[in-house]
């Protein structure tokens, strides 16, 4: 975490109040948890259980996310390293986009941009069907009492990243055990380590098979379209970004997407596009497209984007955060208050559209928004297509919900139809 700025006496500051670190991943079942909705729009808290002398600020609000996210002139996302120096970053973290400020970050940005447009998005659609219906044969195979999230939720999300990144069809079972074991924060730190390193070197080695020979996936176009304005370290961990971040934010996004369909089923036709049940007509397709937005906005998966450091002294409402001081940003609190939208902790997907911040905002929006959408909007139309009876198959209290660091969601989620 980045020290207080040494020119100010280390003090805790006003009315700080002492939670355990995650405090902004609490969470019950879809909803932010009552100690979360109690902290003030900006406020600070002391970090750990045991009431150290290091803490952060909060934001909570969203005229308070939104103004701390979109100024990146005074907040960094640029981790600080010490005595390392200025222009030094672990290696581990060279091309992960969130620990970039401009102008580096718009030059790696600008030469991505054009890989996600909505135009480009649409060559891989029937890959990414290709791969849902696959799973979903698996999920039909295995029968009622199917877990949704080991045969669908889980392993989806990384084929489709397999499948725009270009990892081969027989590598990615490999690939993505060690995508999965690094992101399951059950095992060791060092454990976790050896994994990312594993599919970290496998991308490297992509990478230098492209520079040889570019074909017409991601890698390859940012080979022949950039050449070495990337190198090869930017890249891997471009890509090391896109599937880590993906992989957590879509598999719980999906999870809890669906349970809150089957306990909100009168809602389900806005979402899959339809009137009164019946098959899309004219403006389906903008209607669904509105309630997967009020969907994600609803879950706001990820918890909070990377910290931000204060680079000046700067002043928001009647607090000051202070060079160097570390601010957290809950996109969950942002995405339920009310000077957002009214009634916002109801599920409504009939809502008109809002400016959420579940992808972030400003210059480090999520890349992969477009992404993210469009592989949702597929999944959800084609499991209710396949199951249109599909329930759980145990009592909604028997639900587990997790609270990562990165993201929120559903341990299993057992179904029938």
């Amino acid at each position: 975490m980045p020290q207080q700025n040494q020119q100010r006496a280390p003090q805790e500051p006003p009315q700080a109040q002492a939670y355990p670190e995650l405090l902004y991943t609490r969470r019950t079942r879809f909803d932010p948890a009552d100690e979360l909705r109690a902290a003030a729009p900006l406020s600070s808290y002391v970090i750990g259980p045991n009431e150290s002398d290091e803490w952060v600020w909060l934001a909570t609000g969203y005229a308070e996310v939104r103004r701390i996210l979109g100024d990146h002139t005074n907040f960094s996302t640029r981790r600080r390293w010490g005595a390392a120096g200025p222009d030094w970053r672990p290696p581990e973290l060279v091309g992960h986009l969130m620990d970039y400020d401009p102008p580096e970050h718009t030059r790696l940005r600008q030469m991505l941009t054009p890989e996600f447009t909505v135009r480009r998005l649409r060559r891989l659609e029937p890959g990414i069907e290709e791969i849902i219906e696959d799973h979903l044969d698996t999920v039909e195979a295995t029968g009622p009492g199917a877990d949704l999230m080991s045969l669908f939720a889980q392993p989806v999300p990384g084929e489709v990243l397999c499948e725009l990144i270009g990892v081969p069809r027989d590598d990615r079972p490999e690939f993505l055990r060690h995508c999965h074991r690094h992101l399951d924060f059950s095992r060791s730190r060092k454990v976790r380590a050896a994994d990312g390193a594993a599919f970290s070197h496998y991308l490297l080695s992509m990478v230098a098979r492209q520079r040889k020979d570019p074909d017409d996936g991601f890698i390859g176009a940012l080979v022949r379209e950039h050449g070495d304005r990337f190198t090869d370290d930017e890249m891997r961990g471009v890509c090391v970004l896109l599937i880590l971040a993906g992989i957590d934010n879509i598999e719980g996004m999906f999870g809890l997407g669906v349970l809150a369909m089957l306990e909100n089923p009168d809602q389900l036709p806005l979402l899959l596009g339809r009137r009164d049940g019946g098959p899309a007509k004219d403006g389906g397709r903008l209607a669904s497209d509105r309630a997967l937005d009020e969907l994600i906005r609803y879950m706001s998966v990820a918890n909070a984007p990377t910290p931000r450091t204060a680079v000046n002294d700067v002043t928001i409402g009647d607090q000051v955060i202070r060079a160097g001081e570390t601010v957290i940003c809950s996109l969950t609190m942002a995405n339920r208050d009310p000077a957002l939208t009214s009634g916002p902790d109801r599920l409504d997907l009939a809502r008109e559209p809002v400016a959420h911040v579940a992808f972030g905002h400003g210059v480090h929006h999520c890349l992969g928004a477009a992404l993210a959408r469009t592989e949702l909007r597929l999944a959800y139309r084609a499991l209710w297509r396949r199951f249109p009876e599909l329930r759980l198959a145990v009592p909604a209290g028997e639900v587990r919900f997790y609270n990562r660091a990165l993201a929120h969601g559903v341990h299993r989620l057992p179904v029938a139809w």
